[in-house]
Parts: structure tokens; sequence; C-alpha cells
């Protein structure tokens, strides 16, 4: 529904699968378009409110209101999960002899190909700067600008340790949302968190899942630092129950509302990147904050199954084909440092020689290699 499911099920044919899909590619860029107006509108209605100007608050806020409800728009990669689910459905109608053929197995769609995280150094910082061109949809910040971000993000007190628990786990957006204090396991110093259940988004509304995959339901081990960040949300969170008084809902959840209730994923998005922005960084998407945190794991060294782990993978090669590129990319400028590190402590003799491109005392050296 609505494309196909007034179709008789022994009439549907190829013809009926392009033209839905068709629609659906044509409706994903009205989405886009709709969602970036609703983006610039939110802005100008929030840059008026701190001016005081509140004509030109309840202005945005009237165009706000008559744009459509906020969607997803379905991309390539989506649409292809939907002709996986119809293929499947239509290999079990087979299977009862309610349909002949699979036509969805005789469809085609373009390939969702796979974009690669890519690290914002500074030369592709300024170059999308200068032409406003990102070099990849997934864009990964370096160690330097994630600490950035969660400096501006302490300003939040409210969900300062959710970004930050993202930033350090790679918890996904919905896994985040959903987590609850009952899954949170402190042992003085350290500890840890288990995924057992997520906020799954479904157009606007939402609801409690399980998490994405077998492997998504795991155990992360939690540094002494971060432990010590939820030990603080969790004090401010009281403040904030005693406060609110008889209305707060106690949902159990870590990070919540101003009520206690839960949050609504796509808020989580906007408001990262509203501090993404304050900070003056270069723009990535929350879910890309999780690509960072496999990012700097593997470059710190970190083995990739225990990356895997952490992430929820299924197997360490969608671990190793995600992340192996950026790693090395990083890993590169580690090894510059550390190459710039040795040429700086080298005895004066041996930068002279560098310098003359090694002639000086060849003579005396002798020509060993």
């Amino acid at each position: 529904m609505p494309h196909l499911g007034h179709i008789r099920l022994d009439r549907l044919r190829v013809a009926h699968l392009q033209i839905a899909f068709a629609a659906m590619e044509d409706e994903a860029e009205e989405i886009a378009a709709n969602n970036e107006a609703r983006r610039v509108l939110r802005e100008a209605a929030s840059n008026a409110w701190y001016r005081h100007d509140h004509v030109a608050v309840r202005a945005a806020r009237a165009q706000l209101r008559a744009l459509p409800p906020h969607r997803m728009p379905t991309g390539v990669a989506a649409r292809h999960r939907i002709r996986a689910t119809l293929r499947s459905a239509l290999s079990d109608a087979a299977a009862q002899e309610l349909v002949t053929i699979n036509v969805a197995k005789l469809l085609k769609l373009p390939s969702p190909g796979k974009a690669r995280p890519l690290v914002w150094t500074d030369e592709r910082e300024a170059a999308w700067r200068k032409s406003g061109e990102r070099p990849s949809s997934v864009m990964v910040w370096t160690a330097r600008q994630t600490a950035m971000f969660l400096d501006r993000a302490t300003r939040h007190r409210e969900l300062f340790a959710m970004f930050h628990l993202v930033a350090v786990t790679g918890l996904r957006r919905g896994e985040v949302c959903g987590l609850r204090w009952a899954n949170l396991d402190f042992h003085e110093a350290t500890g840890t968190l288990h995924v057992g259940e997520q906020i799954v988004q479904i157009g606007w509304d939402t609801q409690f899942g399980k998490p994405k995959s077998d492997a998504g339901e795991r155990t992360i081990a939690l540094s002494a630092e971060t432990v010590e960040v939820l030990r603080q949300h969790r004090q401010r969170e009281s403040a904030r129950r005693a406060k609110y008084g008889e209305g707060w809902i106690d949902s159990g959840l870590v990070f919540t509302g101003a009520d206690g209730g839960p949050l609504h994923p796509a808020r989580v998005s906007d408001l990262f990147q509203q501090l993404g922005r304050e900070a003056g960084l270069p723009p990535i998407r929350l879910h890309d904050l999780r690509h960072g945190a496999a990012t700097h794991a593997l470059t710190a060294g970190v083995d990739v199954k225990v990356v895997q782990d952490m992430l929820g993978h299924s197997s360490s090669v969608i671990t190793r084909d995600t992340y192996t590129s950026v790693a090395i990319e990083a890993k590169q400028a580690a090894a510059d440092a550390i190459t710039a590190l040795l040429r700086a402590a080298a005895p004066a003799k041996v930068k002279a020689n560098r310098e003359n491109g090694g002639n000086a005392g060849s003579s005396q050296d002798g020509a060993c290699a």
C-alpha cells in the first residue's frame, strides 16, 4: 500500500512494480525538498526567537504547519530492501501455488552502490567550505573534530551524555533512544551496557522493537570516564524528575524528553545537526558519529573483532569492508605524526645531512645500503 494493494495477487505484473517504484523515486525527491524547507524554517524561527522578533517567529511556524508531515525519503537502498521483502512474500505465494511467477525477481533497479566513509581532513573541509559539496554521503569527523563537538554539546546538559555515549560506543540512534537504566551495570569505575531494545521510527510514528539483528543484541564495555558521565546524567535526571512533579513519566529510559517520556529519534538528529553547526564543524549525520567511533577504535589499534562486537555487526567482514579505507587514512596521519616527531628530535648533524639530500659526510660513510 498504496501502490500495489489494490491489485489482485494473480494479476500482479512487472509493469505494476515498475510504476510503483518510479513513483517512490519521485516521491523521495519531493519529501527531501520538504524536509529541507522544514529545516530552513525551523532555523529561521529559532533565529527570530533569539532576536525577539515574534512576528517572524509566528510567520515561520505558520509556514511549518502548512508543510506535509515529516517523512523519511525512500532512497535507492531502501527501495532494494522493499523489493527484497516483496520477493520473499511472493516466493511464499508461489510455494502455495497462488502465483506462478515471482515478478519481483524480474524487476530491475539501479544499483544502490555503497558509499565509503571518508575522514574530514583539512583539505576536504577547505574544499567543502569553498564549494559546499561534500566528498561523500558518509563523512567522519577526526578525533579533534569529535572532541570539539562534544565540548559544544556539554552546554546541552540533558543530552550531552547521549552524544558522548554514541561517540565512544557507536550505538545506533534507535538503540541509544531506547536504552533503559535497567540495562546499565556500573561496577565502581567501569561498567557495561546491554543493547536489547531500540526505538524504531516508521514514518513519523515510533515504536519499541528488538535490535536490528541478532548480533545487534550485545553487551558493551564502558570506560571510567563514560561511567562518570552517565552517573552525572542520572543525578541531573533525578533533579528534573523532582522539579517536574507528579506529571513525570517513569519510562525507565536513560535519555528522555522534558516530561520523562521517550525521545523522538528525529528530534535527536535535529539537535545533533544544530550542535554541529554551532561548533563550526563540517556536516555529518548522527549515524556518522557511529562510524567515527569505529574509525577511532581501529586507528587506536583495537582488534577488528572487538570493534565488530561493539557495533553489533553480524560479521567482521562487514566491519572490514566498511572501515578499512578510512582507518588506513587515519593511520597514515598517525604515521606522518610519528615521522615528524622523530625528525624534530634528531641531532643537528642528522638534520643538516637530510637537508643536504643525504650527501653530508658521504665520503666517510661508505656505500652501504
